[in-house]
C-alpha cells in the first residue's frame, strides 16, 4: 500500500476520527484535582483524542519535567523551548500524593526531553516512580521515556526503579524519521533504548507506538514493526497520526478502521505480546486495560 499524498480526498477527516465528548463523575473529579494539583498531563498537553474514556476509566498520563519540550518534533503539540535546568524536586511526592488521591488503577508516567539536563532527567523520573511505588502499591506504572541522549547509565537508573511497563516511541518507520522527529532524536537510537532496556531487565515489558498517516507505506510498517521484535519489544501501538496545527507534518493518509484491523493482524504474526491497532489508539490509550487484558493473554 501505497502512501496517499496524491489523493487529496483522503486529507478530509473522515467520519470514524470524529470524537464524541465524553465526561461523567470520574473524568470531572480526575480533571478538576489534577488542574488544582498543578500536575501537566500529555492528555491535554499533547491534544490526545481518548482524555475522556481514559480518565473516565481511571487511567491518565502524567507528564513530569514540565510541559517545555527541549526538542521540537514536527508531529508534536507539546511546547518547545529551553527549561534552562529547572527541575521541581517536590514533583515525585506530589505526583504520588496525586495518584494515591485520584485511586487511579494505573498510570503512565511521561516527559517532554530534558537535553538541558546532564541525564535527560532520568533521576526524576526515577524518583517519581518510586515515590508512587512507596504509597500506591496496588497502581500500575508504565513509563514512557524519552531517549535520555542515549546514555545507558541514565537508562539503568530508571529501569532499576522497577515499573511495570517501559515504553519508548519509534514514532515512525525509519526514511521518514529525520522528517518527521527532533534531529536529536534517532530511529537506531529508539531501537537500542528499546533493546537496552529489555537486556537490563529481562522480566520488564516493553512497549513501543507507531503514528500512521505519514507518508509511509505497508511495507515499511511492517519493517519498524520486525525491528521493534529484533529489540524484543513485546507491545506495540498503531494509531492515526491527527495534524495538531498547521505548522506540523501535514496528514499524507487517512488508515480506515478494516486497514488497522488488517495492520493489527500482521503485527501478531510477528509475535508481539500485545497489539492495540486502531484510528485513535494512542501509546498510553486505555493503557491499563490493555496491560491487564495483555498479561492474562500472555501468562502461560
Amino acid at each position: 500500500m501505497n502512501s496517499a499524498s496524491d489523493n487529496p480526498t483522503q486529507k478530509r477527516k473522515p467520519e470514524w476520527l470524529k470524537i464524541r465528548p465524553g465526561g461523567g463523575g470520574r473524568y470531572a473529579f480526575v480533571k478538576g484535582r489534577l488542574k488544582t494539583l498543578d500536575l501537566h498531563t500529555v492528555c491535554e498537553e499533547a491534544h490526545c483524542p481518548n482524555v475522556a474514556e481514559c480518565w473516565g476509566g481511571g487511567t491518565a498520563t502524567i507528564m513530569i519535567l514540565g510541559d517545555v519540550c527541549t526538542r521540537g518534533c514536527r508531529f508534536c503539540a507539546v511546547a518547545t523551548g529551553n527549561p534552562k535546568g529547572v527541575v521541581d524536586e517536590e514533583e515525585p511526592r506530589r505526583v504520588a500524593e496525586a495518584i494515591a488521591e485520584l485511586g487511579l488503577d494505573y498510570v503512565v508516567l511521561t516527559s517532554v526531553d530534558r537535553d538541558d539536563l546532564p541525564d535527560g532527567g532520568a533521576e526524576h523520573f526515577a524518583k517519581t516512580v518510586e515515590a508512587v511505588r512507596e504509597i500506591s502499591t496496588k497502581t500500575h506504572i508504565e513509563v514512557l521515556i524519552p531517549d535520555f541522549k542515549g546514555d545507558t547509565a541514565s537508562l539503568a537508573r530508571l529501569v532499576d526503579s522497577k515499573p511495570d511497563v517501559i515504553g519508548h516511541n519509534v514514532e515512525t518507520i525509519q526514511r521518514l524519521t529525520p522528517l518527521v522527529r527532533d534531529r536529536r532524536a534517532g530511529y537506531e537510537k529508539s531501537l537500542n533504548v528499546l533493546k537496552t532496556a529489555k537486556s537490563l531487565a529481562p522480566e520488564r515489558y516493553t512497549k513501543s507506538s507507531i503514528l500512521l498517516g505519514l507518508g509511509e507505506t505497508e511495507a515499511e510498517l511492517f519493517d519498524c514493526m520486525k525491528d521493534l521484535r529484533k529489540a524484543e519489544v513485546d507491545m506495540v501501538t498503531l494509531g492515526q497520526y491527527l495534524q495538531p496545527t498547521p505548522k506540523h507534518c501535514q496528514v499524507e493518509k487517512y488508515y480506515t478502521p478494516d486497514e488497522f484491523k488488517r495492520l493489527e493482524a500482521q503485527a501478531r504474526t510477528l509475535g508481539f505480546r500485545y497489539v492495540a491497532s486502531g484510528p485513535l489508539v494512542r501509546s498510553s490509550y486505555r493503557a491499563g486495560e490493555l496491560f491487564i487484558k495483555g498479561l492474562l493473554e500472555a501468562k502461560i
